[in-house]
């Protein structure tokens, strides 16, 4: 689990892909919240087609690159929980916390990854190293 929280800190700007309203992939910057008793987080509003996505189709994938070259593909099925202790580490984030203000804002959403698998590769030759979480 530390690999992938620190490759996720390290590396802000994730990609995120769900399957569309509309049946088509969907992929948009995401970023990752933080990490809380074993469960990678992350937040969002219920007012985006991506709320709207995860709640027609659970199941996500993430994706993201360093500068050198290593890459993180992440999936799991986005569990909606109302955790305001995963509301208050996502409001640490600034962007987060001017968007939202603060966790009792009724559009505010947390989301952890249940069943997430993480693959972890670069290009140095050796097997990717796979990950349960």
């Amino acid at each position: 689990m530390h690999e992938i929280v620190q490759f996720l800190q390290e590396n802000p700007v994730q990609y995120l892909a769900t399957v569309g309203l509309d049946g088509k992939p969907k992929c948009r910057p995401f970023m990752f919240a933080g990490e809380q008793e074993g469960k990678l987080w992350f937040c969002t509003n219920h007012t985006k087609e991506v709320y709207k996505e995860m709640q027609a189709n659970p199941f996500i994938e993430l994706s993201v690159s360093s500068p050198d070259y290593a890459w993180l593909r992440l999936s799991g099925k986005a569990a909606y929980v109302n955790n305001s202790t995963a509301k208050e580490m996502c409001l640490l984030n600034p962007i987060v916390k001017q968007q939202y203000g603060d966790a009792s804002n009724p559009i505010f959403e947390v989301f952890y990854l249940e069943d997430a698998h993480a693959v972890l590769a670069d290009f140095s030759g050796n097997p990717p190293r796979t990950y349960s979480l």
